[in-house]
């Protein structure tokens, strides 16, 4: 699988979203995590329990590169280090055609903060039991956010959930490497223990990145 359709999905080469579009594709993106939630497990057996809306869309009104939102699941917090995908991601994104448009998504655990050093102040779009939040995408139109907007934490809370998400990344980029290294002398293909291991590292660097820099 290429690197580009995993974890924090990369920008497509059209850029320029008008911010009316940027909300209708934030939109759909939350329509279809609604529809998704419906269909059997069998088939689909990840859902979203919520999505949150941040970056350039929370800001001033103007063209942007991407729409960036953050996907909640209910999986333990260890299994989605930062940049990671679960497992059924690349089918969510293919059934959803998630990947065909210019949103770039992020997977988080519902048992840790949405937020850290780059989903800062996140706003709560869409939630599995109340649905779309029309209050938030009417104030995203017309790019009056900030009153939905989580508060910003101090310096302290910060840094201390930076640290939180740099020990998960840590222990998986460890947990990976272990499970590539068993497999990379067998038989068969070895794309995703390797795909695996460089979602891992590059989670890994960034979160190290944003400690260093705090």
């Amino acid at each position: 699988m290429d690197g580009p359709e995993h974890g924090l999905t990369p920008l497509r080469e059209n850029r320029g979203v008008k911010w009316t579009r940027a909300v209708h594709h934030l939109r759909s993106l939350a329509e279809q995590c609604g529809d998704m939630a419906g269909k059997p497990e069998s088939i689909f057996p990840l859902r979203v329990r919520q999505v949150w809306a941040f970056g350039e869309l929370l800001g001033e009104q103007r063209d942007l590169d991407q729409v960036q939102a953050a996907l909640v699941v209910d999986l333990p917090v260890e299994d989605l280090p930062w940049l990671a995908e679960p497992q059924g991601a690349e089918h969510w994104m293919n059934a959803t055609r998630t990947n065909k448009n210019p949103v770039r998504v992020c997977w988080r655990s519902m048992h840790a903060p949405v937020w850290n050093h780059e989903v800062e102040r996140p706003a709560l779009v869409w939630d599995i039991e109340a649905g779309v939040d029309e209050k938030v995408l009417d104030a995203l139109t017309n790019a009056r956010a900030e009153p939905f907007r989580q508060q910003a934490p101090t310096a302290e809370e910060r840094r201390a959930r930076i640290d939180d998400e740099l020990a998960v990344c840590l222990q998986a980029l460890r947990r990976n490497t272990k499970a590539y290294d068993e497999r990379r002398w067998g038989r068969g293909s070895q794309t995703s223990a390797a795909d695996r291991l460089w979602l891992t590292c590059e989670g890994y660097l960034d979160v190290l990145d944003a400690v260093q820099g705090t």
